[in-house]
């Protein structure tokens, strides 16, 4: 019985607005087959459209401090008030199973991951410009032109974080952005470290 080869672990960050969760939804309904996402626990309430488990596990601030004194997250972050934290034992099972686990996380989960995970492959998603972002911002009719403005400048802040990551993509166009997410997804399984099993087989059975 042959076993899949473990999957890789992607760390995807962006400023609020960019098109992230859309993007992640996108390459997950690929027919590459091989993504999958962490579903991360948060204390938010759900948004319209949103489920318990497919989206998010939405859990009270008290089970969530819990889950932190448990030690079950591979990393947790405070966001606008709001908890989220990435189960370590979901990532481990993906991985095992060969696929490769988007982790869709901010900037202070992205950098305890580093730390975790040094072989993450870590992608920043940049939107077109601060005036764009501003518009989608708004176009979610979700908040207050004071929440809108903090955000906007909370994310000129994480743009200034994407210098530190190791790939770039910019979202202009969905279906653009997709395909760049892909390409870097494919190129990293044939790097020389994810093929280093093969070479070995190979040289073993001259």
């Amino acid at each position: 019985m042959t076993h899949p080869k473990k999957g890789n672990v992607f760390i995807i960050s962006a400023a609020s607005g960019t098109g992230k969760t859309t993007l992640v939804s996108r390459l997950c309904a690929n027919p590459d087959n091989r993504i999958r996402v962490s579903v991360s626990h948060t204390t938010r309430d759900p948004r319209a459209g949103e489920s318990d488990g497919t989206h998010y596990h939405f859990v009270s601030k008290q089970q969530f401090m819990e889950l932190v004194g448990q030690g079950a997250f591979l990393e947790h972050a405070e966001v606008f008030g709001h908890y989220y934290g990435t189960g370590m034992a979901g990532v481990e099972d993906l991985c095992n199973q060969g696929f490769d686990v988007i982790l869709e996380i901010d900037i202070q989960g992205a950098e305890q991951v580093r730390r975790l995970l040094p072989d993450a492959v870590s992608i920043f998603l940049l939107p077109p410009s601060l005036a764009v972002l501003g518009e989608r911002l708004r176009g979610r009719d979700s908040d207050s032109p004071e929440v809108i403005a903090r955000r906007l400048l909370q994310a000129e802040q994480e743009i200034q974080q994407a210098f530190i990551f190791d790939f770039v993509v910019e979202n202009h166009d969905l279906d653009t952005a997709e395909a760049d997410l892909l390409h870097i997804f494919k190129a990293h399984r044939f790097s020389q470290k994810q093929q280093r099993t093969t070479i070995e087989k190979i040289l073993q059975n001259h």
